[in-house]
């Protein structure tokens, strides 16, 4: 069976102006166009690929204002849902975001879904793409925790996948969590922008099937928990 991957931000409700998301948007899908070819082009999700096809979009924040302002991405008081998908058949890719929530018990998130097998899958699949991805969604979205992980690995380790309280392949913690206390090798710490620290675990793929994998992600869970850096997305009172 393929072991597929994400890339997730997460923060708690934060609302803001539709001008607001459509300046954070713009400023992913743009980051993301210089992190791989598949990420240059967007169409609005559709129910079918034909639909799609025809929905294209340039990623600038006036066109995205109003393509927010339609009402089929506007959820109740404001909150709003867009999902966009690259157009490739074999390589099929999506970018979807739920913001504006206003109640703080609601996490606001944006997720990249990235091809799933075959060439380009090898090829994005690796630790500097993905670590490029978390960077752009952390400059987008200021986001209070991230990461990128397998569906597998986060279903083994975490049963309510609640973001904040579990560790990936690469795990972005914001810089309001804390500090950060010593990792083992072969753990990687990588500032992001201003903003926050990303810990990447290993160079290589990290699968849910290598039990070496599983047992470092472990070893950093119990040191970040000890430090107090997992915890669930609370808004800030």
């Amino acid at each position: 069976m393929t072991e597929t991957y994400y890339s997730g931000v997460y923060w708690p409700g934060r609302p803001e102006p539709l001008e607001v998301y459509s300046r954070r948007a713009a400023l992913l899908f743009q980051s993301l166009s210089s992190v791989d070819p598949i990420l240059s082009r967007w169409f609005e999700q559709a129910a079918s690929r034909d639909v799609a096809l025809k929905g294209e979009f340039v990623p600038r924040a006036e066109t995205l204002l109003g393509l927010f302002a339609k009402k089929k991405y506007q959820l109740a008081d404001g909150e709003i849902f867009f999902a966009a998908w690259n157009g490739e058949s074999n390589a099929s890719s999506v970018v979807n975001f739920s913001c504006g929530s206003p109640s703080p018990e609601t996490v606001d998130l944006c997720v990249w879904t990235p091809p799933a097998k075959g060439d380009v899958a090898g090829r994005v699949l690796s630790a500097s793409v993905l670590t490029q991805v978390m960077s752009a969604m952390v400059r987008a979205w200021a986001p209070e925790w991230g990461v990128f992980t397998s569906d597998n690995h986060r279903d083994a380790v975490s049963e309510c996948a609640d973001p904040g309280t579990f560790v990936g392949w690469g795990t972005y913690l914001s810089r309001n969590r804390g500090t950060l206390p010593p990792l083992p090798a072969p753990v990687r710490i990588e500032p992001v922008a201003d903003k926050g620290t990303l810990i990447i675990l290993t160079p290589e793929r990290f699968t849910a099937s290598n039990s070496e994998h599983l047992a470092l992600a472990e070893t950093v869970r119990e040191q970040l928990d000890r430090a107090g850096l997992l915890k669930p997305l609370q808004a800030q009172r």
